[in-house]
């Protein structure tokens, strides 16, 4: 696949449609309650298809490696995220505590859209990676916090704990993801058979719409954003350049393929804009959403999807050369 390739894919093509729309300050919307089942079905689909290709193929050692990796990885990529974010980005222990947690954890459409992409470069992840996404979406919100409240004062720290791993632990796309996840083990190919036409036939064409709106989203919240310096979005796009050739060197260390390999990079880079920044607002009200949602949604997200993912991708394909 030739460098252009990606960039020429419908799924791209859709995001910067809804980028370029929102720049034009163009009208174009999708209703939340639209956007919101789009999102289901997605982490539903993503789950789902993990579940049956880990009940296909048996439970293997990649499994085993890639869960261990994608813990550590979530539980220790906040650390540099949050030195970085308070000695260069000049943030309050609050705000790098709660940037550094997105960083850590993941983004289930930017996973979505790379598997598409790896698939299409014939260099598909493991069914087992979805296990890897779930696992990561967590222990960074844990390393976020107390990274925080070191630099805290104690009653400014507890608000609002008392719910946090409620919030934390049966988040929705948490439960979904693993849940559908869990459901595929049990149906397996055979039983998945009959619904397979809806969650593998239309996944690329909601996939498109979800992108369409999430150009939308980033665009406008970047435009909107006003504590985001130019440190901090130059740190929002080198986390992820840093974090994708750890996740990528981890995973090829351990024996994964290539497609595994690029989706533990594509992991550790992406950046969480849904499960984290709920679960920020609950436990870190002193952090301040407008500036951690404008880092991941609107600057990491988009480089990850136009720029990101392509270069993981070759990353990982070098590597095991």
């Amino acid at each position: 696949m030739s460098f252009v390739e990606p960039f020429l894919s419908p799924v791209i093509l859709f995001f910067l449609l809804g980028a370029l729309a929102a720049l034009a300050r163009s009208d174009l919307a999708i209703p939340e309650s639209i956007a919101k089942a789009m999102s289901l079905y997605l982490m539903a689909a993503i789950g789902l298809k993990g579940g049956v290709s880990v009940a296909a193929h048996g439970f293997e050692a990649g499994l085993i490696w890639a869960a261990l990796a994608a813990l550590a990885l979530s539980f220790f990529l906040p650390l540099p995220a949050f030195a970085l974010l308070r000695k260069v980005g000049r943030l309050d222990a609050a705000n790098a505590g709660a940037v550094a947690a997105h960083y850590g954890s993941v983004s289930v459409v930017t996973y979505v859209t790379a598997s598409e992409m790896l698939r299409i470069a014939g260099t598909p992840p493991a069914g087992y990676m979805v296990a890897a996404l779930a696992l990561m979406e967590t222990p960074a919100i844990v390393t976020g916090l107390l990274l925080a409240r070191r630099g805290m004062s104690g009653a400014a720290s507890k608000r609002g704990s008392d719910g946090l791993w409620h919030e934390v632990l049966l988040n929705g796309a948490v439960v979904l993801l693993i849940g559908s996840f869990v459901i595929g083990m049990i149906a397996g190919p055979d039983r998945f058979a009959p619904v397979a036409p809806v969650f593998e036939g239309g996944f690329r064409g909601i996939l498109c719409l979800f992108l369409l709106d999430m150009g939308l989203i980033a665009v406008r919240r970047l435009r909107d954003a006003r504590a985001l310096t130019l440190r901090l979005a130059a740190i929002a796009i080198l986390l992820p350049v840093l974090n994708g050739i750890v996740g990528v060197a981890i995973g090829s260390a351990i024996g994964l393929d290539v497609g595994s390999a690029a989706a533990l990079g594509v992991l550790a880079a992406s950046a969480s804009y849904i499960a984290v920044p709920a679960a920020m607002r609950l436990a870190l009200p002193a952090a301040d959403p407008g500036l951690y949602l404008a880092m991941s949604l609107g600057i990491t997200f988009p480089f990850n999807v136009v720029i990101g993912i392509p270069a993981i991708a070759a990353l990982a394909r070098m590597m095991a050369a």
